[in-house]
């Protein structure tokens, strides 16, 4: 099958209250369902978990708008006490939560989101059962949350985010281009971010039509191609 009849662009579009509309496609969709789920999940955390630049904070953010949940990232939490960190707020979403984070915050924050009854959304690389845990008060809580994955995206959906990043900026994309660009491109957002923002920089800057060479200097200098 050639590349140009693997792009399928046809996703339903999650809106994000503020945010950039999420796509929803299988790598995704579990994941979605999980947050379109909540306030009803069955205990007080979930974890995201997935590669670098499949949409795990874009997703957080869609939650975010939903439950006013403060944002942090993992090495934040041990310079504040979780009241102070919350604010009052009942949810609250930790970045990198398998990163340098202290075991002990870590719990604290936990159990003061569980006791205001709220919900804690950690976003990772790895399901929680696969970090390197050592308090075991800590660790039989993680392992006991509800995990969910996101998958890297396929080059369907990030020839779709890709049209709408041309989009948001009033470009029309031809398909001999986008297709040259996916099939070229690391298959992540981020990727896709980057990508569009330095073509759309060389085109402007050249006064020169979106054309397959213009894409192809591009990559070049970005080392992708």
């Amino acid at each position: 099958m050639s590349a140009d009849a693997q792009l399928h662009f046809t996703f339903d579009h999650r809106p994000a209250m503020g945010q950039e509309d999420f796509l929803v496609a299988p790598c995704n969709e579990q994941a979605v369902r999980w947050i379109d789920g909540w306030p009803e999940w069955p205990g007080p955390a979930l974890c995201l978990h997935g590669p670098t630049g499949c949409g795990k904070t874009h997703l957080a953010h869609v939650w975010q708008a939903r439950s006013n949940a403060v944002m942090l990232e993992a090495r934040e939490i041990a310079q504040r006490a979780p009241d102070d960190l919350l604010k009052g707020a009942t949810c609250c979403i930790l970045e990198n939560a398998d990163g340098d984070v202290d075991e002990r915050a870590l719990l604290h924050l936990y159990n003061v989101i569980s006791e205001r009854r709220g919900h804690l959304l950690l976003s990772a690389a790895r399901p929680p059962a696969r970090w390197s845990v050592s308090l075991d008060d800590l660790r039989s809580r993680l392992t006991a949350a509800s995990a969910v994955q996101i998958g890297k995206p396929d080059d369907g959906l990030v020839g779709a985010v890709m049209i709408k990043l041309f989009a948001d900026r009033q470009i029309l994309i031809g398909k001999d281009v986008l297709v040259y660009l996916v099939t070229r491109i690391e298959r992540s957002f981020e990727a896709a971010r980057q990508v569009v923002d330095a073509v759309d920089s060389a085109a402007l800057a050249s006064h020169r039509r979106l054309t397959v060479p213009l894409a192809r200097d591009v990559l070049r200098r970005l080392g992708m191609a």
